[in-house]
């Protein structure tokens, strides 16, 4: 592994809002090649020592020291089902950071960082089993790419109690009582529709900024106000065929959609993300993932519909 293959990590922010996508691409085995969004790593290194912990929920193989820091630790290709892939020992820790938290994941090898027009990503195939570990597919010189939903992962071995405790549902004062949701994770989409329903709101749930755009479009067309049907947008930054930066842009360009409430989440960490939000016009941003932020925004927003 190249030793400056992240030190390239902060030129990647200049991508964000141009609808490009850095993956980190790794192996589990010899033959499958998997990426993720290079924004959620922030080191990669060969594999350290693991050491038990009896805190540590059973899918953890155990917890690393890394650089004073004590980080849980999955061994990836056992958690999606890849284990018996031919590839040894996994020989690298993955070290990433995303909703609030930091974990490293067991990789059998690194391969190199690469962009990507999100474009080019396609939903992953319906075909149930470990599928619903990812997030996309995609091809960079021949070979095919899968984009693993690291969310979905960290959310099956960790199972978290709300933090939101009981929500009541919003009193109704006029005004539209539907949100469209917008997330390439089926984990992140399932977490904001319990939020809402718990406020006694609706939801239609879409996969990624083209979906969404389309659908707006389309509702346009069909001689419907987005702006009526929907309280406001909440969407993801990161997904493929079009991500939220662009997805809000299009909507701030567009005078039948302009209007739209849109609030931006994202599960990675880092400074540049308010910049850009504000950059593209977003109304409000709130990071993954706390239930109790969320549903103090929506309210927020519901009220001043009043």
């Amino acid at each position: 592994m190249s030793q400056d293959l992240l030190d390239r990590i902060d030129q990647r922010t200049r991508l964000a809002g141009h609808n490009r996508l850095a993956l980190l691409l790794f192996r589990l085995g010899s033959r499958q090649l998997f990426g993720v969004n290079v924004f959620k790593v922030q080191e990669v290194l060969p594999r350290p020592p693991l050491f038990t912990l009896p805190q540590l929920p059973p899918a953890f193989s155990g917890a690393a020291d890394v650089r004073g820091r004590t980080v849980p630790v999955l061994d990836l290709a056992r958690v999606i089902g890849h284990a018996g892939e031919d590839g040894g020992e996994p020989r690298y820790l993955v070290v990433t950071e995303f909703n609030r938290s930091v974990q490293g994941f067991l990789v059998a090898g690194v391969d190199r960082i690469v962009n990507i027009a999100v474009e080019q990503i396609q939903p992953p195939p319906e075909l149930g089993g470990d599928s619903h570990y990812l997030t996309g597919v995609t091809r960079h010189q021949g070979e095919l790419i899968q984009l693993i939903d690291v969310e979905s992962v960290l959310a099956e071995s960790v199972p978290r109690a709300s933090d939101a405790g009981n929500l009541s549902a919003l009193p109704v004062h006029g005004g539209s009582r539907e949100v469209l949701v917008v997330d390439d994770s089926r984990v992140a989409r399932n977490q904001i529709r319990a939020v809402l329903q718990q406020l006694g709101l609706e939801s239609t749930l879409l996969s990624d900024g083209r979906q969404a755009l389309d659908h707006l479009q389309a509702l346009v067309q069909a001689g419907q106000s987005p702006c009526e049907r929907y309280a406001m947008v909440i969407s993801d930054i990161e997904m493929p065929a079009m991500d939220g930066y662009t997805l809000t842009t299009e909507i701030r360009r567009d005078p039948a959609l302009r209007g739209l409430f849109v609030l931006l989440h994202t599960s990675l960490s880092g400074v540049f993300n308010q910049a850009m939000v504000e950059r593209v016009g977003a109304d409000d941003f709130v990071p993954k993932y706390s239930e109790s932020e969320l549903a103090q925004r929506v309210a927020a927003r519901i009220g001043a519909l009043r």
